[in-house]
């Protein structure tokens, strides 16, 4: 784990590498390594260090083309993977990812059984959480240690640098960073969080994100995602 922010670094792909270089190279950066080389060490943290950046090693930096932000990682054994509201194949459900399931039937009648999103990730869905990393059955251990700083840059330079990008910002948390967000270029979807608590309030359920993210892309001269894989 001594060589635990080169390891990170160059488990990106040169393209995000390039992209994200002032952030890997960066003071805060170095800190939340030293962080981690600790909690790594010492307690169970999630995703397992290969999968931190899973996100960016599924979905490229030009193949990305819908960004769906999350919070932190699942915080239960064996269910994060480095992809926002992604549990691997065969693991129950998470309540968020219910909601988001419902949704997508109710928008476009599309039935889904597994939670593993990899296939939406392969398609140019970046599913980035703001924070990356997390200790066992603690949620929120590792905000405000430096990942949400990474990922405004994440948001920031795919603002500047690309055009025609859907922006996906489910609750308050994520919303933040519509500030990030160039809307004349891009398209920005805001909403309730889909968590039981959010989304049974109003303001999620009937928003129909999903086609609206397509009819964009399309009407961009982009293809649209196929959910249903």
């Amino acid at each position: 784990m001594s060589n635990l922010k080169v390891k990170l670094a160059d488990s990106l792909n040169n393209e995000w590498k390039k992209v994200l270089n002032s952030s890997l190279t960066s003071p805060y950066f170095s800190e939340l390594c030293s962080f981690l080389m600790l909690e790594y060490g010492q307690k169970d943290i999630f995703p397992p260090i290969h999968q931190v950046f899973s996100a960016f090693h599924r979905c490229s930096f030009q193949q990305t083309k819908v960004v769906i932000i999350g919070q932190d990682p699942y915080h239960g054994e064996g269910q994060a993977q480095g992809l926002s509201f992604s549990v691997p194949p065969n693991f129950p459900l998470p309540p968020s990812l219910k909601n988001i399931y419902k949704e997508l039937y109710a928008d476009l009648k599309v039935i889904r059984y597994s939670g593993d999103l990899s296939s939406w990730a392969d398609q140019g869905v970046l599913l980035l959480n703001s924070v990356l990393t997390v200790r066992a059955a603690e949620p929120g251990s590792h905000a405000k240690r430096g990942w949400e700083l990474f990922t405004e840059e994440v948001i920031i330079e795919l603002s500047k640098q690309k055009e025609s990008v859907v922006f996906v910002l489910w609750g308050a948390y994520a919303q933040k960073l519509a500030k990030h967000i160039d809307a004349q270029k891009h398209f920005v979807i805001q909403a309730a969080h889909p968590s039981p608590l959010s989304a049974n309030r109003g303001g999620f359920f009937g928003t129909k994100p999903f086609s609206k993210i397509n009819e964009y892309l399309v009407r961009s001269g982009q293809e649209g995602i196929d959910w249903a894989l």
